[in-house]
């Protein structure tokens, strides 16, 4: 129960509430009981030091039981040990334990620091994100600097997440905290590294985010989203890769404008990095005499 429904329960305000819990612990503290258990918190002390010296609460209390029930007599041992300092959530981060005051506060400044550097859509595989972490942790111990305990700092953040493919970026990020079919679509695009049909687009959907994609639907939101371009037929490629936009011949016309006039055979070769489409379909563009002209030394120009 929190401090305000308890004093609601008694009649009490919450501030005294928190008076009685300080004075029960303080005479635990003092008591011999407490005495006798110094093993135990010993025991627990040397856990949470082999865990990172500062780890989130949901993340320990795990990593020492599956059972709720000893979850919550651990985490009473964790209130009455002398030696455990509880940092509360806030917006930065997470509820965690620590042991130790002045690492926690070089892990949280480092976390902040890794933050700052990041872009706003910026994805990052899980060895790269520890390795630029890593680079920010100032004067910590060697034992420290492992991935394991590297990947419990990083879960402290509230503002630097993974998404389900285990990429990290920060957790405002569409990229990270995907959405929609959009979201999901520009990931799995991006994961496969090359231009893609949409029906397999959405049959990945299905697959690594065991979410139901269906393919006209799918289809649908590549052709509204500026992050796409139409490659070849129901072939989609990220923009961001350098693909232009348009159709085949819009293709032709930028090619031509930022090339000047060219043969038949450049403008061919130059359209095929761009698209995956037959010559003949380039050629069948280069006809229309509404756009494009052929001179008498075998070049093609804009009309």
């Amino acid at each position: 129960m929190t401090l305000e429904a308890i004093g609601k329960k008694y009649k009490i305000t919450r501030e005294r509430v928190r008076q009685i819990e300080n004075y029960s612990l303080i005479n635990i503290r003092k008591s011999k009981e407490y005495a006798k258990e110094k093993e135990i918190f010993d025991e627990l002390r040397e856990i949470i030091l082999n865990l990172g010296s500062t780890v989130g609460e949901e993340t320990l209390l795990k990593h020492l039981s599956k059972d709720k029930s000893t979850q919550n007599q651990i985490h009473f041992l964790l209130v009455v040990g002398e030696d455990f300092t509880r940092e509360k959530e806030d917006d930065e981060f997470k509820h965690r334990w620590t042991v130790d005051k002045e690492l926690a506060k070089k892990i949280h400044n480092s976390l902040r620091l890794l933050y700052s550097s990041l872009s706003d859509n910026e994805i990052l595989l899980e060895s790269d994100m520890i390795e630029k972490f890593l680079e920010h942790i100032k004067d910590v111990s060697e034992k420290y600097k492992n991935q394991e305990i590297a990947k419990r700092w990083l879960s402290l953040s509230k503002l630097i997440d993974k998404n389900p493919l285990g990429e990290w970026g920060k957790s405002k990020s569409s990229n990270i905290n995907a959405k929609g079919m959009r979201d999901y679509a520009y990931l799995v695009i991006r994961r496969h590294g090359s231009p893609i049909h949409f029906r397999e687009v959405a049959k990945l959907i299905t697959e690594l985010f065991n979410k139901k994609a269906h393919v006209a639907t799918t289809h649908n939101e590549l052709i509204k989203d500026s992050r796409f371009v139409l490659v070849g037929r129901g072939l989609y490629a990220l923009s961001e890769w350098g693909y232009m936009s348009g159709v085949v011949r819009d293709v032709i016309k930028a090619i031509i404008e930022k090339h000047g006039p060219m043969t038949k055979d450049e403008i061919v070769k130059r359209v095929l990095k761009e698209r995956y489409v037959k010559e003949n379909t380039i050629m069948v563009n280069l006809q229309n005499s509404k756009f494009f002209k052929k001179s008498k030394d075998g070049k093609y120009s804009l009309v």
